[in-house]
């Protein structure tokens, strides 16, 4: 097979299974409950919290309006001179009929702030059915219900991968179409394949289950707590499903850098604790299809070929956006082939670094056996 044939074969089954991925993501997002849903049961909503967003205030507020019958919230920040503190403050003595509390002081169980953060709050919580939420989801009023909703038997946890809302700026769109049209759509095509991954912007967890397999402070098994989760839900022979559509996180303004900062700490965060299904994603963007689509056919015809790549893989994530009401504007090729191009760089950079920083915080990805290892070396 000459070379030519061999980048043809390339461009197409890339392609050919991207079409395929957009396919079943959108008859997977939006669809109702297969079955019936949980009663209504009394609920804890945990918010760690570290520092002040563009719209902290919005998304804070939003655990104060939903339509749901008992729950209370618990705000979880490491420091009492945390900046977000006199914000949360205000927002409970403002809504005085929703049961809430703020809680300062973290434990330090693992290297993951954040998990660091929840654990005063999980002890804290009053029900059974306690929500991990990150500070930056946006709740839509039927939060809980939509949650509960994805529930099931077989079910360890439900979860809900953040699209991005709001964005403010090109490297904002940017965001947005690696939120929105890949990572989400694979998020969701993982699931309906029997491979559903915790994400840890909204975990919903029945306590009894957790604490049978250790506790909330057996997620500091790993750096990532969703990767932790995902690998003890699966241990302990339940699945990790997905609510009915994702919910919505505002983005603001975004600078390149600091879209690549979050892509690459994802990244290496996934490369460590899943590398076999980290491996294949160098090939989840459109620039090898638009390369390998130039060179079968070269020249004029080639252009071509890389025009036509470019509008089906483009053109299909549009109608996935359109479809489920997501961000889209005229800069949207544009945004996903930087996307794309920044993909390529992110992914062999994630091979190679073993250190991210999150939220100043810097931390070590390696497993622990690995790092306990060299700590010993270093010692001797």
């Amino acid at each position: 097979m000459t070379g030519s044939w061999l980048a043809a074969a390339l461009c197409l089954g890339l392609t050919a299974i991207n079409l395929v991925s957009l396919a079943i993501a959108l008859w997977r997002i939006g669809r109702k409950a297969r079955g019936p849903a949980l009663l209504p049961e009394p609920v804890t909503i945990v918010r760690p919290l570290c520092g002040l967003e563009p719209y902290s205030e919005a998304t804070l507020a939003s655990g104060f309006r939903l339509d749901y019958p008992a729950y209370e919230l618990i705000f979880c920040v490491a420091r009492a001179s945390d900046p977000i503190v006199p914000l949360v403050r205000r927002l409970m003595a403002a809504h005085p009929a929703v049961p809430s509390r703020l809680i300062i002081g973290d434990e330090r169980v693992s290297e993951n702030p954040k998990l660091n953060n929840c654990i005063r709050g999980w002890e804290a919580a009053r029900h059974d059915w306690i929500i991990l939420a990150d500070s930056n989801v946006l709740m839509p009023t039927d939060y809980v219900q939509q949650l509960f909703a994805a529930w099931r038997p077989d079910t360890g946890l439900v979860c809900s991968t953040p699209v991005g809302a709001m964005p403010q700026g090109f490297w904002a769109e940017v965001e947005c179409a690696f939120l929105n049209t890949l990572q989400a759509r694979w998020q969701y095509v993982g699931e309906s394949l029997g491979l559903g991954f915790a994400q840890g912007k909204s975990m919903l967890w029945h306590r009894p289950f957790l604490e049978a397999q250790g506790g909330i402070r057996a997620l500091a098994a790993e750096i990532a707590e969703d990767a932790a989760a995902t690998k003890l839900v699966r241990a302990a022979g339940r699945r990790v499903h997905l609510v009915g559509a994702p919910f919505p996180q505002p983005l603001g303004r975004r600078r390149a850098a600091e879209v690549w900062a979050r892509q690459l700490r994802w990244a290496r965060l996934r490369r460590v604790t899943f590398p076999l299904f980290f491996a294949p994603e160098i090939g989840i963007g459109a620039v090898i299809p638009l390369v390998t689509g130039f060179l079968a056919a070269g020249g004029a015809p080639g252009l071509l070929a890389a025009c036509a790549v470019g509008a089906a893989w483009y053109g299909a994530e549009w109608g996935l956006a359109a479809r489920n009401g997501w961000h889209r504007s005229w800069r949207w090729p544009a945004a996903c082939l930087a996307r794309d191009l920044m993909l390529l760089a992110v992914w062999l950079a994630a091979w190679v670094a073993r250190d991210i920083v999150w939220r100043g915080n810097a931390m070590d990805i390696r497993t622990k056996p690995a790092a306990r290892l060299d700590a010993d070396a270093t010692a001797a």
